[in-house]
């Protein structure tokens, strides 16, 4: 297990409120221990799902500043992991953050939030998809559902499937991100069943949960921030992936039953339960 400091770094926005981006990922890898900087991409009021009228403000323009300013003062990464990127020119600014923020071997983690249940997020495209993919490239890992894999890779989306279909996603993957561990998150081969899928050096990995039918906003940024969280404590990605789905099942359940409570998930009231599996106590 590694027992340095860690230094990381989060490329996504901030919303304000609805726990989800930048709001969940710094207090999910502080949690496990890791000094965490943050780059907001940009600032809305909430998140764009069961909102109306929220404000945005896009941070775009500012991150060739800051990046520049990091460089003057030698300021380098453990590890760099991206989230919801608002646009294309984002997604260029980030392949030379990569390069010139990140330490020697240092770590690129791609979550490419960008779509769900077959469909692109609203204001996003295939170009923006296709853009996405050559940032995935880049990544040491990368963290895609079913929607977000065949939009990059142009792979025909279902929703009823067998191994054979995510086998042939998964080569799909590789042919565009040769040298990136894979992990597909969303798996189900079973009714109330769901799962992720590790593929790191050709080898296939998968662990099934159970599938909680109420659907909640931000568990994918949960479950990112605390696989990345894991992974960097020394974690395989296997193990991480594991306390990932866990951690995120977990937080869903602290959720339940609360009608107010419909814009995200109470991840703070886990909190305990992943730095114990975390640090394996």
């Amino acid at each position: 297990m590694m027992d340095s400091y860690k230094r990381i770094l989060t490329v996504q926005d901030i919303s304000c409120v609805g726990q989800c981006s930048l709001t969940v990922a710094l207090p999910i890898l502080s949690a496990c221990g890791h000094e965490t900087a943050i780059l907001p991409s940009a600032v809305l009021s909430t998140h764009t799902a069961g909102f109306t009228g929220f404000t945005f403000r896009d941070l775009t323009d500012d991150i060739p500043a800051i990046n520049a300013h990091w460089v003057k003062e030698g300021i380098k990464f453990d590890s760099i992991y991206t989230g919801y990127l608002g646009s294309k020119k984002q997604i260029d600014f980030i392949k030379n953050l990569f390069s010139t923020c990140g330490k020697e071997g240092s770590l690129k983690i791609v979550d490419p939030a960008m779509a769900d249940n077959g469909k692109l997020y609203p204001l996003f495209n295939q170009e923006y998809a296709d853009e996405m993919a050559k940032l995935c490239s880049c990544a040491d890992y990368i963290l895609p559902n079913i929607t977000e894999a065949c939009f990059m890779t142009g792979y025909e989306y279902k929703e009823q499937y067998d191994r054979s279909y995510i086998d042939g996603l998964l080569s799909a993957l590789k042919k565009i991100c040769p040298s990136s561990a894979i992990i597909l998150t969303g798996v189900s081969y079973r009714e109330g069943k769901t799962g992720v899928v590790v593929y790191k050096e050709e080898k296939y990995e998968y662990y099934e949960h159970k599938k909680i039918s109420q659907g909640c906003h931000g568990t994918g940024d949960v479950y990112a921030s605390a696989f990345v969280g894991a992974l960097m404590r020394g974690k395989s990605a296997y193990e991480s992936a594991v306390i990932a789905a866990d951690y995120t099942v977990l937080c869903i359940e602290k959720t339940q039953g609360d009608k107010d409570h419909t814009y995200g998930v109470k991840f703070e009231l886990a909190i305990p339960e992943l730095v114990k599996m975390v640090y394996g106590k």
